[in-house]
């Protein structure tokens, strides 16, 4: 599944006009309107520019403009700041410019993270942590973790994918309460990366077997929804303790551009608090941090 950045540039601009009203922009409506939302002629005034140049950009013309006129652009369509970045990306990888610094990737072969980082899960023992890439592999845990995430990982050993999860198996429904929600997130958490890096095949493969395979993901793809994970609350139904309402926190890998570490945690003193204390004492029998690669999971030893 190629991602032809025009078509990329088209859909976004053309969602983002759909979704806004006349009123809503400080705009009369008037009648006889044959489009939802704003037309392409209120979008270029609202942004300064012509018709035919916003025209020209909402085919997919965008290489060549300026971070004023985006700017504009993305100000007339009342973009968020995920948003705004997006469109940011899809321009640079209309350029030719790699985003953060990235190569252009034919194959995307998931390495296993430094023993250092493995030492750092090992490490965190009153909250889970994870390390996930822009394609929802998870690369590694630690050991609470590995038993908050086993549904998920399961027994077979093979590196897990949070997509393939959420969208292929039916456990997802009853890991996450709040199903519809956590899809939602998850694809506009991989569209946004997408964006970013436009030449990686691994995440291509991806979006094409999802979409072969669920009719939810390909619609909610086409949706061209973005957005970054940052922070918030999310709620889970774990097979052993129950219901947990955890807070998380994802923090950027500098060392691995694109991959994250995600800690959740639960308020103290909450119910949620006691039932994570009870799987962190399941789990401790095997204190290790567990690292994915390829099809094998093995478990990594902190320093003594």
């Amino acid at each position: 599944m190629h991602m032809d950045n025009r078509a990329e540039v088209r859909e976004f601009l053309m969602t983002r006009r759909a979704r806004i009203t006349p009123g809503a922009a400080g705009l009369t409506a008037g009648g006889n309107r044959r489009v939802a939302g704003l037309r392409r002629s209120e979008v270029a005034a609202l942004a300064g520019v012509s018709v035919e140049y916003y025209a020209k950009l909402e085919r997919g013309a965008i290489a060549g403009a300026s971070a004023a006129v985006l700017d504009a652009v993305a100000s007339a369509l009342q973009l968020d700041d995920t948003e705004r970045a997006h469109l940011l990306d899809l321009a640079r990888a209309a350029d030719g410019i790699p985003t953060s610094g990235r190569s252009r990737r034919r194959v995307s072969s998931p390495a296993a993270p430094r023993p250092s980082l493995s030492w750092a899960l090992a490490s965190i023992t009153e909250g889970i942590a994870v390390v996930r890439d822009p394609r929802q592999n998870i690369l590694a845990t630690n050991a609470l973790g590995r038993a908050f995430y086993a549904p998920v990982i399961g027994d077979s050993g093979r590196m897990p994918n949070l997509a393939r999860f959420q969208f292929l198996d039916p456990v997802a429904h009853e890991f996450y309460p709040d199903w519809d929600l956590f899809a939602h997130m998850c694809v506009a958490i991989m569209r946004a990366d997408a964006g970013r890096d436009p030449h990686d095949t691994a995440m291509q493969d991806l979006v094409g077997e999802l979409s072969t395979r669920s009719d939810t993901f390909r619609s909610l793809w086409a949706a061209h929804d973005v957005r970054t994970h940052g922070a918030g609350t999310k709620r889970f139904h774990h097979p052993v303790v129950g219901e947990l309402l955890l807070a998380y926190e994802e923090l950027a890998i500098t060392a691995e551009t694109g991959n994250v570490m995600m800690i959740y945690t639960a308020e103290p003193g909450s119910a949620s608090a006691e039932r994570l204390s009870l799987l962190a004492s399941w789990a401790a029998e095997h204190r290790t941090a567990t690292t994915f690669t390829g099809d094998a999971a093995a478990p990594v030893e902190p320093p003594r």
